[in-house]
């Protein structure tokens, strides 16, 4: 991945503990353990599934910001020892990226939905400069680049509710309101469900 702009330091100056990976959590093409080859990176583009319908049809996830495991993103997460709870941080922050679309698609489902993909190192822009662990790709990312899906559970009445009022929330949120940032924060109790790419007809 091409260099980013040093990320400033927490205020308190002390190192942040990266969130513990739940005992069910499928680390298939999730996590970093799993690995991807030498000089590639796996990133984390986040979405709806309004816009997966157009993913499905083009065969290709739109260029854009997404995330990964990037030079700021470790240094925030120091005290974590795995590249596996590095990895579950960054689908964190991918899931709440897609709270952001939902809140611009009100038409959209409100279940979030992340894409797992594998690229090339040079084909990845880092991007701490606008968030810790974001990255930009120039262009559209190849279906056959894409390992695993991430959704919410869409049986699931109180996941629905609580992501609706998330994304109802995450624009005051980022802005530093603390009763959104609560309401926003309480909706990552809920983990994502993993699919393999060849369901995405299923979810749509």
């Amino acid at each position: 991945m091409a260099p980013a702009r040093s990320q400033p330091p927490r205020p308190d100056g002390a190192a942040k503990t990266a969130p513990v990976v739940p005992a069910g959590w499928d680390p298939r093409w999730s996590s970093g353990a799993a690995g991807c080859e030498t000089g590639r990176v796996r990133i984390y583009l986040p979405s709806t599934l309004n816009a997966a319908r157009s993913v499905w049809e083009s065969g290709q996830v739109p260029a854009g910001t997404g995330f990964a495991v990037t030079p700021a993103l470790r240094e925030w997460y120091a005290q974590s020892e795995s590249e596996e709870e590095l990895e579950y941080a960054v689908l964190h922050d991918a899931a709440r990226a897609s709270l952001r679309l939902l809140d611009a698609d009100p038409a959209a489902p409100r279940r979030r939905l992340v894409f797992v993909a594998d690229l090339a190192d040079g084909d990845v822009r880092v991007r701490d400069d606008l968030e810790r662990g974001a990255v930009e790709v120039d262009f559209p990312v190849p279906w056959s680049a894409v390992g695993a899906i991430h959704v919410d559970d869409g049986d699931d009445g109180e996941v629905l509710d609580a992501v609706a009022e998330a994304a109802d929330h995450i624009v005051e949120a980022d802005l530093g309101g603390e009763d959104a940032a609560f309401t926003v924060d309480s909706v990552e109790g809920f983990e994502l469900l993993w699919f393999a790419p060849q369901e995405l007809p299923d979810l749509l």
